[in-house]
């Protein structure tokens, strides 16, 4: 069985005559002749729908897959339970569209679940205004930080330096226009020093990025740093966790102006790294100055309640030139699988999710650093994720682990810090039992005494 048809010769020369042309080399005329190709496609024999099926299957075993493996990974994905209604959840016709939900007469399903996840951010950051979600974590900084830039008129922008990699990326990506000046916050104990930064905020500075907790998984002293940049004029933005924010103080309530970050850990697994929901919530000053979409709360002409969207910043608007978006669309879906989850476990589960991930993963790092040669850069408290100091490279470790014992031991450090090839990344959520964490303790060990 063969569901691909490919034309015949016959349809096709009745395809070139309707357009006007001999042949389809005359299709090819404005393509110069050396950039061409002169050979055939080496592609393999056509395959039928049930022998697809086998090979993909087949090739998709050399995956490693955290859903029947053990997963110690993480570096802003991680491997958290969900609740198996969410997966049914999100498939409600009332939350299918096609596109934006311009015309709230037909759209009110999806602008109700949308304001409703604003509403959890709100909850979440304690602060005044959310958007209706970001591409992800990464973009969300590079947004919150322009959002700065734009409102205080200052050009210096100071970024922790435990700020995930990654995200740093993206925030240069973002900022790398002349005139914008990136500097780094050092973080030589593991955290930002609020003595230095007292140093180093200038009357130029536009804000202060700090990840809490950061990408070693420890806390910063939010409390202290919150006091130094307030009065400075200067934005404290945030890159916060969703789940640590069950145990933590909210950002809003130690000064930051906008919260950002990544929610993946509450709505779909890690996948390949992606797709992701970025989530970003500020003051209501700063409330027409976000990206993308907000969903208000209105009512109509009989008084019945309803949304639509609202203060839309976006080029479809108003003129080009003053548009604060540089977001046109979202990760709705993502979003609401997010909602679903948050709905589902309520404060009390996600509470619950938060301390066992927490208990876990002080006693994972315990039970590692008794292991011979092990030793941990940085102290402080964590949440769920910790770094260790190997005493060989961690890359060749992590796939011997996976080799022997088909754990997926954490992310190498010489993936996020080229000078720290030895350093492992290790995250611990609430879905890793006691036995895994020996299983992974006793394989660690053994890859290293051997």
């Amino acid at each position: 069985m063969n569901h691909c048809v490919g034309h015949t010769q016959k349809e096709e020369e009745v395809m070139l005559s309707r357009i006007g042309v001999a042949s389809f080399e005359d299709l090819l005329e404005q393509i110069p002749k050396d950039q061409r190709l002169k050979k055939t496609l080496d592609l393999p024999f056509p395959l039928s729908e049930s022998e697809l099926k086998g090979l993909f299957n087949k090739l998709s075993r050399k995956n490693y897959d955290a859903a029947v493996v053990p997963s110690f990974l993480g570096a802003g994905y991680y491997d958290h339970d969900h609740p198996a209604a969410v997966g049914h959840m999100i498939q409600r016709s009332e939350f299918a569209t096609a596109y934006t939900p311009y015309q709230a007469e037909v759209s009110q399903g999806t602008l109700a679940s949308i304001f409703e996840f604003q509403t959890a951010i709100c909850e979440l950051t304690g602060l005044d205004v959310a958007n209706a979600s970001l591409y992800d974590g990464g973009s969300a900084c590079g947004e919150a930080l322009w959002m700065a830039l734009g409102e205080t008129r200052r050009n210096k922008i100071l970024v922790s330096e435990g700020l995930n990699p990654c995200w740093r990326r993206v925030v240069e990506t973002y900022l790398g226009t002349p005139g914008v000046v990136l500097e780094t916050l050092p973080s030589l104990k593991g955290r930002v020093d609020p003595a230095e930064l007292k140093s180093a905020i200038t009357s130029d500075v536009a804000a202060v990025l700090v990840q809490h907790p950061n990408v070693y998984g420890l806390l910063e002293e939010t409390g202290a740093l919150g006091e130094v940049v307030q009065g400075t004029g200067a934005h404290l933005v945030a890159s916060v966790d969703p789940v640590s924010l069950a145990l933590l103080e909210p950002p809003g309530s130690w000064g930051a102006t906008t919260a950002i970050g990544e929610g993946q850990s509450l709505a779909i697994s890690p996948s390949y790294g992606g797709p992701a929901i970025g989530f970003m919530a500020t003051r209501s000053s700063m409330m027409r100055r976000m990206p993308g979409r907000i969903v208000a709360e209105a009512t109509d002409t009989r008084g019945q309640r309803g949304f639509v969207l609202t203060l839309q910043t976006r080029e479809q608007h108003i003129r080009r030139a003053k548009a604060t978006s540089n977001i046109c669309t979202n990760s709705n879906l993502v979003a609401l699988a997010m909602l679903i989850s948050l709905s589902l476990m309520g404060p009390v589960g996600l509470r619950e999710m938060a301390e066992l991930s927490l208990r876990k993963a002080w006693r994972a790092r315990e039970r590692l650093l008794k292991i011979p040669g092990v030793t941990a850069p940085f102290a402080g408290p964590f949440f769920r994720e910790f770094l260790l100091e190997l005493p060989r490279d961690a890359e060749e470790v992590v796939l011997e682990i996976y080799r022997r014992e088909g754990i997926l031991a954490g992310v190498p450090g010489a993936r996020l810090w080229k000078d720290h090839p030895n350093r492992l990344l290790v995250a611990v959520t609430e879905k890793r039992t006691d036995d895994e964490v020996e299983q992974y303790a006793a394989a660690l060990e053994g890859v290293l005494a051997s």
